[in-house]
């Protein structure tokens, strides 16, 4: 079957090509390679998912018209795994019209293209925890009440959920909307945390920590993320049918515990600086993820510290310290 992936030169989008190409599936890719953080990593990510005729990229923005058709020409189109998005909420005060563009204008034209596709069997697509934005109630159940973001990151992708029901409604489209929660590991973004930390605390730098230390994140790690957005992808739901699933590792972990295994890792104490709760933060994401284990059978594996060794040794030879 072949598979389009937009986001393919993201963090998780790069480690899904790889996994699809490595079961056998012929995967066409898109992403911008847009600057929000240096296009060299995405370029680099390209390079890692290797040269194979079951891949081929296009550059391109889906928010474009006739993007996606110039990616896919006249290939049928079995499945759709949409990651392409405008991240990161903070960037969300600074940059609000990238945001509508690619989260709600991209997302839009994903469900467009969609549409017409006749072999199109599934529609799986990245949406977030922000969406629960100050909700009190944990874990966060996709259940519970979605419509107070505190964000407009998290606002575009409760947009998006809200569109691919209409469309589901409408057209009949099976969709697949996936929450992540706090996704890390080889390959990440730079303006993640655990990112910026290692490179900090390895420059002898001080590292910021909001909420005076006073969060917790349920972190999932990149490899379970990946395992459970295809197995979702190979279980649609039923014609017409729109589903929102939480991925998460179901265990939220102290913002000052995630520091001291960085501290571990690394060999370094970090210096740390206590400042206040940032504006579209939250202080605690924890999932539910009875209904994903239920089913589709996803089980996260790998627990913090592992995770954060593989990616602290990842970093340490992709940039040669």
């Amino acid at each position: 079957m072949t598979i389009l992936v937009t986001g393919a030169a993201g963090f998780i989008g790069a480690h899904v090509v790889r996994a699809l190409l490595a079961r056998g599936d012929r995967v066409i890719g898109i992403d911008n390679l847009n600057p929000y953080y240096d296009p060299a990593l995405k370029e680099a990510r390209l390079t890692w998912i290797g040269a194979t005729p079951a891949f081929t990229f296009e550059r391109g923005d889906i928010a474009e018209p006739g993007a996606l058709q110039r990616a896919c020409g006249a290939e049928p189109i079995d499945r759709i795994i949409h990651l392409a998005a405008q991240a990161g909420v903070r960037y969300s005060l600074e940059n609000p019209m990238a945001y509508a563009h690619a989260n709600v204008t991209g997302h839009l034209a994903v469900l467009e293209f969609a549409r017409f596709l006749p072999a199109l069997k599934h529609l799986v697509y990245a949406s977030s925890s922000s969406v629960y934005g100050g909700n009190t109630k944990l874990p966060f159940s996709e259940s519970d009440p979605v419509d107070k973001p505190v964000s407009l990151y998290a606002a575009t992708k409760k947009a998006d959920e809200l569109m691919s029901h209409a469309y589901s409604h409408l057209y009949g489209l099976r969709q697949t909307g996936l929450r992540f929660f706090t996704v890390y590991g080889p390959w990440g973004r730079p303006d993640m945390a655990y990112w910026q930390f290692t490179a900090q605390i390895l420059n002898g730098e001080p590292i910021s920590v909001f909420n005076h230390g006073d969060m917790k994140r349920d972190f999932t790690y990149v490899d379970d993320v990946t395992a459970g957005v295809i197995a979702c992808l190979d279980h649609p739901p039923a014609e017409g049918t729109h589903r929102l699933f939480n991925i998460g590792n179901n265990k939220p972990e102290a913002l000052t515990d995630f520091i001291a295994v960085l501290e571990r890792l690394l060999g370094q104490k970090a210096k740390c600086r206590f400042e206040p709760m940032q504006p579209g933060d939250v202080k605690e994401t924890y999932a539910d993820i009875a209904a994903i284990s239920r089913e589709i059978g996803f089980t996260p594996k790998t627990p913090l510290e592992d995770g954060l060794r593989h990616f602290v040794s990842w970093y340490r030879d992709f940039h040669k310290v």
